[in-house]
């Protein structure tokens, strides 16, 4: 699988029901939870002050990253995204043989 970085930026609609805000949340809560028990959500963060979440996703390829892992998101109506899809550095780290 592919990685990416996704930036999810959530905006409820103006009168939005706070109850409902709050189930959809919660649902949110348990779909991240399968995702990333399937290997699609591997990290995930928010800037601090922020209600913008920055996360590292796996997927194919970015259409099915759109529309077969992000697309299942309850919030997914109210999001919008910014994808970039990433490959490994040579100096990562991370990676087994880095000179890093």
């Amino acid at each position: 699988m592919r990685e990416f970085l996704v930036e999810l930026t959530t905006t409820f609609p103006e009168g939005t029901d706070p109850a409902e805000v709050d189930r959809v949340r919660a649902a949110e809560a348990v779909r991240a939870g399968e995702l990333a028990a399937e290997g699609h959500l591997v990290r995930l963060w928010r800037p601090v002050g922020e209600l913008r979440s920055i996360g590292l996703w796996r997927a194919d390829d970015e259409t099915g990253l759109r529309e077969r892992v992000l697309g299942t998101l309850p919030l997914w109506p109210w999001m919008t995204a910014a994808v970039t899809e990433l490959q490994p550095h040579p100096n990562d780290p991370g990676t087994p043989g880095s000179p890093a």
